[in-house]
């Protein structure tokens, strides 16, 4: 029942919550001038308008509860998909490292990220993470990942931040998938609805000796009632209901890989080139300082360039080699 009322469109929750709020008061206006006896109806007041106070305090605290720990929830799930947009980004770059073969990782990156948004993002293998096609599309970035990171040329370094990208990635989608087979516990929503019940049936009560036009002042505390568990319902399930968490960061990362970003952005393409030197006195030229290669801080390392046949220290540590056009 829970899982049916959180799949339900927002316009329906809403609609449907009032409603049933205002549904609610009118026949406890009703019941009460029918089923209450007339020698009676004047303790009607003195009952419950003391209820008032209590029930409407026990409703704002479970509903105030409930729903700062579903949009908390929400935030959370956003976090987790934000985390593993994240680790998809680092392997797209770690295939980028010098003597990895790029192409094979991030065609089997992109086949899985737009696998996921299509059959594990909004639908009951969300919560179970058992659809074939992204299992079979994990299954061949794993392959392909672990291939690569054990390939002699690649090195123990950049397999190591392959394997630890891909095992971020993994573990990210584990995380999203346990988030998404959580489930609000029956018990705690039924307690919400009937201190919600109870507290739309006490204000109808109230007011059953009253003009028609009186009593809508109740349609105040039931549309409250109404629209919080409405809200309730529509924040209850980030994966299946109404509001679905935002895939954006991984549609980012799917952008990225389809446009080449990650290898127009590569360091292994290309390296960083310095200004051309002179050295004082003499300001000889063709002295260039070979290139910067990602990672390298200028001043520090054995970077050196060479100069008529003569070794030269890099620019910056020592006093008269400067750049072209600085004194």
């Amino acid at each position: 029942m829970v899982d049916w009322l959180t799949s339900l469109p927002p316009a329906v929750l809403v609609v449907g919550g009032l409603l049933l709020a205002l549904l609610v008061a009118a026949v406890a206006r009703i019941g009460v001038r029918m089923l209450v006896p007339v020698e009676e109806r004047d303790r009607v007041p003195q009952i419950v308008t003391p209820l008032m106070p209590t029930l409407g305090a026990a409703f704002a605290i479970f509903a105030a509860l409930s729903l700062a720990s579903e949009a908390g929830y929400l935030r959370a799930a956003e976090g987790l998909v934000s985390d593993e947009a994240a680790a998809a980004s680092r392997l797209a770059w770690a295939a980028t490292s010098p003597r990895v073969q790029s192409e094979p990782i991030h065609a089997a990156l992109l086949d899985y990220l737009q696998t996921t948004r299509v059959k594990e993002w909004k639908s009951p293998a969300a919560a179970s993470g058992d659809d074939p096609a992204t299992a079979h599309a994990i299954a061949r970035l794993e392959r392909t990942v672990r291939t690569e990171a054990a390939r002699p040329a690649v090195g123990s370094t950049t397999g190591t931040e392959l394997v630890v990208s891909l095992d971020e990635l993994t573990n990210s989608r584990r995380a999203r998938i346990a988030a998404a087979s959580r489930e609000v516990p029956t018990l705690y929503v039924v307690t919400l609805v009937v201190s919600g019940l109870a507290l739309i049936v006490n204000s109808g009560a109230l007011v059953f000796r009253s003009s028609l036009r009186t009593s809508l002042l109740v349609a105040g505390v039931a549309s409250v009632v109404g629209l919080s568990l409405a809200l309730l319902f529509a924040l209850s399930a980030p994966w299946s209901g109404p509001l679905i968490v935002s895939g954006h960061p991984l549609d980012s990362v799917i952008g990225d890989l389809k446009s080449g970003f990650f290898h127009s952005g590569s360091w292994a393409a290309g390296a960083i080139s310095t200004p051309t030197v002179d050295h004082r006195p003499g300001r000889t030229s063709g002295c260039t300082v070979p290139p910067l290669r990602r990672g390298a801080v200028r001043g520090q390392g054995a970077r050196e360039h060479r100069h008529d046949g003569a070794v030269c220290p890099a620019v910056n540590t020592v006093p008269n080699c400067r750049q072209l056009g600085r004194e």
